[in-house]
C-alpha cells in the first residue's frame, strides 16, 4: 500500500493551490482518505475527510468555505482544492487512508489510521 500526496508549493496569500494523493494497493471503496496537516510547534490536524463507499465528506472548520475534497475513483486519487489560502495554512500536508471508517471519526480521532503518506510542503507567504 503506498499513498502519495503531491502538489504542494510557495503561494502567496488568497492564492490556490491544488493537492494529490495517489493511491496504490487498496480500493477507494473501502478505504476512507483524510488529510491531515502539521505545523512546526503545532499539533497534527485533520483537514478534510472523504468516504466514497457513502459519499460523505468532512471539514475542519479552518477548511469550510475554502477547501474542497474529491475522489476519482477510476484513478484511486483523491484531491484537495484549496482556495484562499491563508499563512496560517503553512504545513506538511499528508493523506492518509482508514478501512471502512467514517469520515467523522477519520477527521476527528485520527489514531491508529492504517496507512500514512509522505507529506508535501504548502508554504503561503503574507
Amino acid at each position: 500500500v503506498q499513498l502519495q500526496a503531491s502538489g504542494g508549493g510557495l503561494v502567496q496569500a488568497g492564492g490556490s493551490l491544488r493537492l494529490s494523493c495517489a493511491v496504490s494497493g487498496l480500493s477507494l471503496d473501502e478505504y476512507a482518505i483524510g488529510w491531515f496537516r502539521l505545523a512546526p510547534g503545532k499539533e497534527r490536524e485533520a483537514v478534510s475527510c472523504i468516504s466514497t463507499s457513502d459519499d460523505s465528506t468532512y471539514y475542519a472548520d479552518s477548511a469550510k468555505g475554502r477547501f474542497t475534497i474529491s475522489s476519482d475513483n477510476a484513478k484511486n486519487a483523491v484531491y484537495l482544492q484549496m482556495n484562499n489560502l491563508k499563512p496560517e495554512d503553512t504545513a506538511a500536508y499528508h493523506c492518509a487512508a482508514d478501512y471502512l471508517t467514517t469520515v467523522q471519526a477519520m477527521c476527528v480521532n485520527p489514531f491508529g489510521l492504517d496507512y500514512w503518506g509522505k507529506g508535501t510542503q504548502v508554504t503561503v507567504s503574507s
